[in-house]
């Protein structure tokens, strides 16, 4: 195996998949509580563009348990994103687990990848309208 094939998914786009039972009610929540319009759309998915990535909402009889952070955005301001997503209706999660809790629904996390060049993060989860836990994050230079 030469290595074009080792790194044929590297050089790849990833583009995240996030299900929706209700396409309508997801699309009004990410345009009236995210500000986010999709870019394009086909019968039973819509198309998002953030910051040069794609992610897509598709009609799914399936949901996600919420459990784990399915999608993330990484903003320079978090006070400022949460607040103004608070403004539109957004609710953020309170988490208490060993070693992650937020105050005012922002933790800090402790440690980061060293090729990011940041000491930590600062976190904060919210779920959208079909129950997908999402997050803003924001590096600790």
């Amino acid at each position: 195996m030469n290595e074009d094939d080792r790194n044929l998914l590297a050089r790849g786009r990833v583009a995240t998949r996030l299900p929706a039972q209700d396409l309508d009610r997801a699309r009004h929540f990410y345009s009236e509580r995210l500000g986010l319009e999709p870019v394009d759309e086909r019968p039973g998915g819509l198309l998002y563009r953030c910051g040069g990535v794609d992610f897509v909402l598709f009609r799914s009889t399936g949901a996600s348990p919420g459990t784990f952070t399915q999608m993330a955005w990484e903003v320079a301001d978090i006070e400022a994103v949460v607040s103004e997503l608070r403004r539109r209706g957004v609710n953020f999660e309170e988490v208490d687990v060993p070693g992650l809790h937020t105050r005012d629904a922002i933790a800090e996390v402790e440690g980061n990848y060293p090729s990011k060049g940041a000491r930590g993060e600062r976190g904060a989860w919210f779920r959208d309208s079909e129950g997908n836990l999402l997050a803003v994050g924001q590096p600790i230079h």
